[in-house]
């Protein structure tokens, strides 16, 4: 029974994974139509990139959107951890692996504080969360005093992490072949990938996985057949703000600007975008890595298709908008077709029994 319930979970799996990828297609299949520019070399190279460094706060986002429970400081994480990695390297000069170890050490406490605050004294998610929007782009904007950081020429091997590419990178500057250098894929988006990996092993190959899911599901059932659940949660969030202080690293190595006051604004809808359009449930206990990237990569094609096709960006929030509302909307229709499915099914397995039980009395 285990077994059949897990291979009808992955068929239904991988149908929603080939309908997002079936969409993200026909987007750029769209576009390319309207303007052939948006498949050049340049233009992909763009996408990746910003799927990429938005992909690692979508992926955060996820655990904790499968959870059941939203994360709405991941923007003012960014900006925050954003401001103090470029304060420490420039102003106060401390070594890079050094700030590297500290700025993931003060990501991982802002999740902590967050998980416990949702599982020791009860306070809603959103609440705390949207608490921590305003907290954190608070202090971002104190403690630099408001004055824009930046790295100015320097730190040209940390800013690989987010402006170099591969495989170009291997010949010496201007010297890869015209091919290698057009299609060279961005730092950013190869990271996306590693820590992706790492995600999908950990959300279906690990018991934390599984419980991760179960919580979501029903989170008093979970706990009432003996998983921690208040771990789990606190993991969740531990995982979404470490991840979107990496993306605040990488954020403000790629802009090489960063404006304690702006920097991150709107992130965590474009993360939750990246979940909601990806397949993650927000009613939470389903979701997969995959359609996360995916999810994530149909948002910045859209955002790019937007430009190359001349339209005026200020439709760049509408379409956001109008993103999230139709893949919740899908969501529940899935849903809606799902249980009516479950209720005939159940109905026909009743009335088999009903007339078996006849033929027995008979």
């Amino acid at each position: 029974m285990i077994k059949s319930n897990k291979m009808v979970e992955y068929v239904r799996s991988m149908k929603r994974i080939g309908g997002i990828t079936f969409l993200l297609f026909l987007i750029i299949l769209v576009t390319a139509i309207i303007n052939p520019q948006f498949i050049s070399s340049y233009n992909i190279r763009n996408i990746l990139r910003w799927t990429g460094l938005f992909g690692l706060l979508s992926l955060g986002a996820a655990f904790v959107v499968i959870t059941g429970g939203i994360d709405l400081s991941i923007g003012s994480v960014v900006g925050l951890i954003g401001s103090i990695a470029a304060y420490l390297m420039v102003h106060a000069q401390w070594p890079v692996w050094m700030v590297l170890i500290f700025i993931i050490l003060l990501s991982a406490t802002i999740g902590l504080i967050h998980g416990l605050l949702i599982t020791k004294i009860h306070m809603q998610a959103f609440v705390v969360t949207l608490c921590g929007l305003f907290v954190y782009r608070g202090l971002a904007r104190y403690l630099m005093d408001d004055r824009t950081q930046g790295y100015g020429t320097g730190f040209q091997n940390v800013r690989f992490l987010a402006g170099g590419r591969l495989p170009s990178a291997f010949w010496p500057a201007g010297q890869a072949p015209k091919f290698i250098q057009n299609w060279s894929i961005p730092m950013p988006f190869l990271l996306l990938i590693a820590i992706a990996v790492l995600m999908a092993i950990v959300l279906n190959k690990t018991i934390y996985g599984q419980h991760l899911k179960a919580t979501g599901r029903n989170e008093c059932a979970s706990r009432f057949s003996g998983i921690h659940t208040d771990n789990v949660l606190i993991i969740a969030y531990v995982i979404s703000s470490t991840l979107a202080g990496l993306g605040g690293l990488l954020f403000s190595l790629d802009l090489n600007t960063v404006q304690p006051s702006s920097m991150g604004n709107m992130y965590e809808l474009y993360a939750i975008a990246g979940c909601v359009v990806g397949g993650v449930s927000l009613r939470g206990g389903d979701g997969s890595i995959l359609g996360v990237i995916l999810g994530t990569a149909i948002v910045r094609v859209l955002y790019n298709a937007i430009n190359v096709a001349g339209v005026s960006t200020q439709l760049e929030q509408v379409v956001l908008g109008l993103v999230i509302l139709i893949g919740v909307a899908a969501d529940e229709v899935v849903r809606m077709i799902a249980a009516q499915r479950k209720v005939r099914e159940s109905m026909i397995l009743a009335q088999k029994a009903l007339e078996k039980s006849k033929q027995t009395e008979s």
